[in-house]
């Protein structure tokens, strides 16, 4: 599966736009803030790269269900609940792409 921010894949052609797919992810792991604030910095950051991770999977599985082989024009929000719980939603376009 080829993912993009870009609208376009260089080297291939668009044949057919399938729709527009969206992967949410959230961790509820609960981050306790210590003594430590570049501990709690670092817990974060791998709390958003985590859940990140399963956004995207699940976007490229709501892609596949379309039969798509590519999305385009991905855009990436993340928040932090005021309970600091990482929610991460990544929305494109699933295409079917040719070289």
């Amino acid at each position: 599966m080829i993912l993009t921010t870009t609208n376009s894949i260089e080297n291939f052609k668009i044949v057919d736009y399938l729709g527009i797919v969206t992967g949410v992810a959230m961790n509820e792991e609960k981050l306790a803030m210590g003594f430590s604030i570049s501990k709690y910095y670092k817990t974060i950051q791998d709390s958003v790269d985590k859940t990140k991770e399963k956004a995207f999977q699940s976007l490229q599985e709501n892609a596949r269900q379309l039969k798509a082989n590519a999305i385009v024009g991905i855009k990436v929000e993340i928040e932090l609940t005021t309970s600091n719980y990482a929610m991460v939603s990544v929305t494109g376009t699933a295409v079917k792409v040719t070289e």
